[in-house]
């Protein structure tokens, strides 16, 4: 199912709280406005069964995207369809479609094993029982939820309980998958369970897949293309690679071992025996060279700078048409 945006704006109109006591007896009575723009213009496209990470600082405007997206806000202007249906509408077809995932929300009944929360989707669903305990059953697989299913939710770690929302919010197989910040607060081996099932579900039932998250390890396990927005703008649109080319500062090189006169060269000591240096793809060969020459004996790598890294100059850059269609080089 294809996701299209196109020219999406959502304002927000907010009072305005003067200080003094005056001034907070005349609100009662007469209260200032102003307009606030979470999202501003803005416009892509997500083919079926794309995998991408919709990223951008606090207050960006992703989350009101997101609940664009699925229908639980209205766009003050501009166009949202998702497989051809208008959100907003809230469709019968299209409810059986998507689902949103939420890492600080839960739809499990607190007091209840999470059975019966996938009972209670099955019948809200109007679910076929075989198809859904066909479905179940590989997600109870997949997400190894099998040891705990049975145990109150109110038992169950926050690891075991992020998992059962996997499942209750799969349970009908949707085709468009919104995941916003899935892993928040789970240690890293649940992250790393749910970074593969998301993979592993993409892969099998070739879902649409549009992330956020803070955490740039969920991006490159999960994304194939992201989209970066600011203050509601689109900053940039295309893959990981295309990302890396237009806000990375070069290639990093990380020597360890006991290797003298690495300052010289330009490294910087990031602890015993080890020193880092970021340079221009075409300085890398003759780096190697060099340190290689001092020590033939050391650890050299060599790797793309920390996504986080390159996320912070594309937040900290001026803006760039070149930049922004990123997609179109990629």
């Amino acid at each position: 199912m294809p996701v299209v945006v196109q020219d999406l704006v959502k304002v927000y109109r907010v009072p305005v709280r003067k200080p003094g006591l005056w001034n907070s007896v005349r609100s009662l009575f007469s209260r200032e406005h102003r307009d606030v723009r979470a999202v501003d213009g803005l416009s892509f496209r997500i083919e079926p069964g794309e995998r991408v990470g919709f990223l951008g600082p606090n207050g960006a405007g992703k989350t009101t995207t997101l609940k664009m997206l699925t229908g639980l806000l209205h766009p003050t202007s501009g166009t949202v369809t998702v497989g051809g249906h208008v959100p907003q509408a809230r469709e019968t077809a299209f409810l059986k479609a998507v689902t949103l995932v939420m890492g600080q929300k839960q739809q499990l009944l607190w007091d209840l094993p999470p059975t019966e929360t996938f009972e209670l989707n099955r019948a809200v669903f109007d679910l076929d029982r075989r198809a859904w305990q066909e479905t179940l059953d590989e997600l109870v697989d997949l997400l190894g939820l099998a040891p705990f299913l049975d145990q109150p939710t109110r038992n169950l770690s926050l690891g075991q309980r992020m998992r059962c929302e996997l499942a209750a919010a799969l349970l009908h197989r949707p085709r468009v998958l919104f995941l916003d910040e899935p892993t928040i607060g789970l240690d890293v081996e649940v992250q790393a369970i749910v970074r593969r099932f998301v993979a592993t579900y993409n892969q099998r039932h070739g879902a649409t897949v549009l992330l956020t998250s803070h955490d740039m390890d969920d991006v490159a396990a999960i994304a194939e293309r992201v989209i970066l927005i600011d203050k509601g703008v689109l900053r940039f649109d295309g893959s990981l690679d295309a990302l890396q080319a237009a806000f990375g500062d070069g290639r990093r090189l990380v020597v360890r071992g006991p290797v003298d006169g690495l300052e010289a060269l330009g490294f910087t000591p990031t602890g015993e025996r080890s020193w880092q240096r970021t340079a221009h793809a075409s300085e890398i060969n003759a780096l190697l060279t060099a340190v290689l020459a001092r020590a033939p004996s050391a650890d050299v790598t060599v790797s793309d700078p920390p996504l986080e890294d390159v996320l912070r100059r594309a937040f900290g850059s001026p803006e760039s048409d070149d930049a922004a269609s990123g997609d179109a080089e990629a």
